[in-house]
């Protein structure tokens, strides 16, 4: 090899074997990290990159098989899990009182709102990365890997918590205290990694098993255990309404502690139990990364995503309201108001243990649309280079991402294996709201700004400037729209409740949220329009989503915030040693951006 060449182009060894061809390879790639870093962070693929170039390092293409009742389906399992009883029982007794009706229809409206913004970008770009490669098309690579390295990460630390809570649930169901009987203890272990749950290992690998193995079979398995499990949850709301009574919608247990009316605490009261239940939505994210095998992205999407919340917010309401009838608001155990519930009541206790049984459903269907969602945001992840290709790969026969599928079951299994995750199952939200927060600006800042072209040509260079002077004006508006919902958020947390302070700052900072959005929608047009859907009411809509998901962000303890610092400064660490070479050696060898152009190209399978 030519030494003058290389000192002239200290990339070339890199290309010739890549980064890690050896460890002074390595050496030198880490030499040109700063250079790496600033060609690649910010990088952002085209969309037609997305759909054709990179989806092709998987090999097989996915089978597209899903129609709109299997994504409702999905949406249903995914959200629809044994925590919602826990979050409905906490948001009465502490927040809303009856009013957690009203809290759950808030919550689900804004739910509605960040899956339009998930839905634009999953018509336009049917692929598996969901958020990921929304973020890398817009906002480039080093925000798309962040995001995406916190909500696996998140993914599996909830499903190992989850599936040990199985354990549990299942014992509810089957009248035998599951956590002594069923749970090995290890002497000499630490406590909370001293008892081995077996049954948790086999719940995850046999679901493992099971998503490896055909998509479309895993969708119907889920729709069976979803459809068993409404029906449990249609029983539990038919009991509450046929032996509640309606004046514990308006009359506490003690009247001289606690303060009486469907809304015992107002409208404070509310809006707190709406963000204390928001999470119970959570999951409907998942449907997105499963566009790429959609059979009509353009119809079944829309349909299946917002679908899913609609019919969720319904049975919730529906849940919430009857649990207001069985007790009084102050009278209800908010660590298991609906069992606790029927438990005082004579010859109903076997209700708790089909409660038992309905939360052990509840349990394998948002396990199984996790896992499936998980297994497609790191074959995504492999695709775009920055972690290894082996994750890509799409197996020939079973058209699914068997290797990260596999990867991630045995990850997920030994962290059940041993570990307590009841801390880390309270913190697992935060990711997702970040990653909520993060689509809903994605959406504001394509539509103004317009995409990426990763071709060449004589007009690129001019395209490529006017993108950045499109930018700025849509940068500037996020950037100070998020400042707005913050100070709404810290007034909201900080400022001392009574007087007109508090509220004369609240309706300042609402005031400005909306001068924000009716300046930015009038002074700035947009640079595109979508094709075949779109967010309506843009930018109001995104906007709001941004709002809402700041002011969740903000009800968030401390610890949830030092667990996202942790795991983002791990992630950043990775991304530099490791992510940003892999990244430049894909590149160089003609992966992403050499002359692929950003033409959409349509799969074969996929209608519109």
């Amino acid at each position: 090899m030519d030494k003058a060449a290389l000192v002239a182009d200290p990339d070339g060894a890199a290309r010739a074997g890549g980064s890690f061809a050896s460890l002074r390879a390595y050496g030198r790639a880490l030499a040109q990290t700063p250079r790496r870093l600033a060609r690649r962070a910010c990088a952002a693929t085209a969309p037609g990159e997305e759909t054709s170039r990179i989806r092709a390092r998987s090999g097989p293409r996915m089978a597209r098989a899903l129609r709109w009742w299997d994504l409702v389906g999905l949406g249903l399992g995914g959200m629809v899990g044994a925590g919602v009883f826990v979050t409905t029982g906490r948001a009465t007794r502490l927040y809303a009182g009856p009013g957690v009706v009203v809290s759950y229809a808030i919550a689900g409206l804004c739910a509605l709102l960040s899956a339009f913004c998930y839905t634009e970008f999953a018509v336009d770009m049917p692929v598996a990365g969901g958020a990921f490669s929304y973020l890398r098309v817009t906002f480039g690579e080093f925000a798309a890997f962040l995001t995406g390295a916190n909500l696996i990460m998140e993914y599996v630390f909830s499903n190992a918590a989850v599936a040990r809570s199985f354990t549990a649930y299942l014992g509810t169901a089957v009248g035998v205290d599951a956590p002594s009987k069923w749970r090995i203890p290890v002497p000499g272990l630490p406590e909370g990694f001293n008892q081995v749950d077996l049954v948790a290992v086999g719940v995850i690998l046999l679901i493992s098993v099971c998503i490896c193995y055909s998509t479309k079979e895993s969708s119907l398995v889920n729709l069976v255990l979803t459809g068993l499990h409404v029906a449990f949850i249609l029983f539990i709301i038919a009991m509450g309404f046929k032996h509640g009574d309606a004046r514990n919608l308006t009359r506490p247990a003690d009247p001289s502690r606690n303060p009486g009316g469907f809304f015992p605490h107002g409208a404070a009261g509310v809006f707190n139990g709406a963000a204390a239940v928001y999470l119970s939505y959570i999951g409907y994210d998942a449907v997105s990364t499963m566009a790429e095998e959609v059979e009509r992205p353009a119809r079944d999407i829309p349909a299946g995503v917002s679908g899913s919340v609609v019919v969720v917010t319904a049975l919730y309401c529906l849940m919430a309201a009857s649990m207001s009838m069985l007790l009084p608001y102050d009278a209800i155990d908010p660590e298991a108001p609906f069992s606790g519930a029927f438990r005082g009541r004579k010859g109903m206790a076997w209700v708790s243990n089909v409660i038992g049984a309905g939360a052990s459903l509840g349990i394998l269907t948002s396990l199984m649309v996790a896992m499936l969602g998980q297994a497609r945001y790191l074959c995504v992840i492999g695709r775009s280079g920055v972690m290894p290709a082996w994750l890509a790969r799409v197996h020939p026969r079973t058209a699914t991402p068997v290797n990260a599928s596999v990867f991630l079951g045995l990850f997920t299994a030994a962290l059940a294996l041993f570990t307590e995750l009841d801390v880390l199952l309270n913190l697992v939200s935060i990711g997702t709201l970040f990653v909520f927060y993060m689509v809903a600006n994605a959406v504001v800042y394509r539509r103004y700004a317009g995409d990426s072209d990763a071709g060449a040509g004589d007009g690129l260079g001019q395209q490529q400037q006017q993108q950045r002077r499109r930018a700025w004006p849509a940068l500037a508006f996020l950037g100070a729209f998020s400042l707005i919902a913050l100070s709404f958020t810290l007034v909201w947390q900080l400022a001392p409740a009574g007087g007109g302070a508090k509220a004369g700052l609240l309706a300042a900072c609402a005031a400005a949220a909306v001068g924000a959005v009716a300046a930015f929608q009038a002074l700035v047009p947009q640079a595109r329009a979508p094709e075949l859907w779109g967010v309506p009411g843009m930018p109001w809509v995104p906007a709001a989503s941004v709002f809402l998901n700041v002011f969740l962000l903000g009800s968030l303890d401390r610890a949830s915030y030092v667990r996202f610092g942790f795991f983002s400064a791990a992630a950043v660490l990775v991304y530099v040693l490791y992510s940003v070479h892999a990244s430049h050696d894909a590149e160089e060898s003609g992966g992403a951006l050499d002359g692929g152009g950003g033409a959409k190209v349509q799969d074969e399978g996929c209608k519109v």
